[in-house]
């Protein structure tokens, strides 16, 4: 990777995930509490002749190495913006849990952005970048941004939250991934005939996020998406018992899931809680990690 530019981004979790009805296009209006946890991918860009990915870490073999990977996505637009070509390899060092519900994809997107900006020497405004991140995915901006933020619409426009302490994390990672697109279908089949509220975070979580209230932020935490997540794999329903009987002060489903999410009191509590899951037989592994974690951030 000699004369590449390296990029870290962390995973996220949704500590609140407010979901709308289906909208015409097929999308749901949002309100979405992101917080970035210290797990991080890491893409490198190098010079190249053409547009290649490469990928190594755990479930690897299962992300895409053509165009339809965000990473080469990112790459695309940004040349096509600045008239030049996407001449680029992209090696993605994996660690966030693939198709796991903590924005694994799209942060190899932003992170690719980033990386390709500072490889071609653009100083693309962090606006613009912002807007291609958008144009990726609704997920892709927060990977970005990192820290808190509040995302409505599909969950693409942000407003950067303030966070008063450190929260600590265990995500129990599951056998296999799950489809974000059935998880909504899922959801919009759970509530045919229902009409859904407009979705709204509640002062109450962003209160707690402010001022650092573990006690607090466990009370408030919601996926609206976490039923049917639950529906597709029920499975999933042992792995959050284990977890809040292991001490975790709240459990919920990470995003569209597999992946679920313990906050847990402090980071001696996280290590307790991550034994206890692992050998619980109900997830493959847990990982530990605290919150909030900087967006993407160029590393080398």
């Amino acid at each position: 990777m000699t004369g590449g530019v390296t990029v870290r981004v962390p995973a996220k979790v949704n500590v609140r995930l407010a979901v709308g009805g289906a909208r015409p296009d097929g999308f749901h209006d949002l309100a979405n509490v992101f917080l970035a946890v210290s797990l991080y991918d890491e893409v490198t860009a190098t010079p190249a002749d053409g547009l290649t990915i490469t990928c190594e870490g755990p479930d690897a073999d299962k992300v895409p190495l053509d165009r339809t990977n965000l990473a080469a996505r990112a790459a695309e637009l940004l040349a096509a913006r600045h008239g030049i070509a996407p001449d680029v390899h992209l090696h993605i060092a994996k660690d966030i849990p693939v198709a796991g519900g903590m924005a694994g994809g799209s942060a190899d997107g932003a992170g690719a952005l980033l990386a390709c900006d500072a490889l071609w020497g653009l100083d693309t405004p962090r606006a613009e970048l912002l807007e291609i991140c958008a144009e990726l995915g609704s997920d892709v901006p927060f990977s970005l941004v990192g820290g808190a933020a509040l995302g409505v619409g599909r969950g693409e426009r942000l407003t950067e939250l303030p966070v008063g302490g450190t929260f600590h994390w265990v995500f129990a990672v599951a056998d296999g991934g799950l489809s974000t697109p059935a998880v909504y279908a899922e959801f919009d089949r759970l509530n045919e005939g229902v009409e859904v509220p407009e979705p709204v975070a509640s002062e109450a979580l962003l209160d707690a996020l402010r001022t650092g209230d573990t006690t607090a932020l466990a009370a408030t935490l919601a996926n609206d998406l976490q039923a049917a997540a639950l529906s597709l794999r029920p499975s999933l329903a042992a792995t959050l018992s284990a977890g809040t009987a292991a001490g975790a002060l709240a459990a919920l489903v990470s995003g569209s899931g597999p992946t679920t999410a313990f906050l847990v009191k402090d980071a001696e509590s996280a290590e307790s809680v991550a034994a206890a899951l692992t050998t619980s037989g109900t997830c493959c592994t847990a990982r530990v990690a605290h919150s909030p974690a900087r967006g993407a951030t160029v590393v080398a």
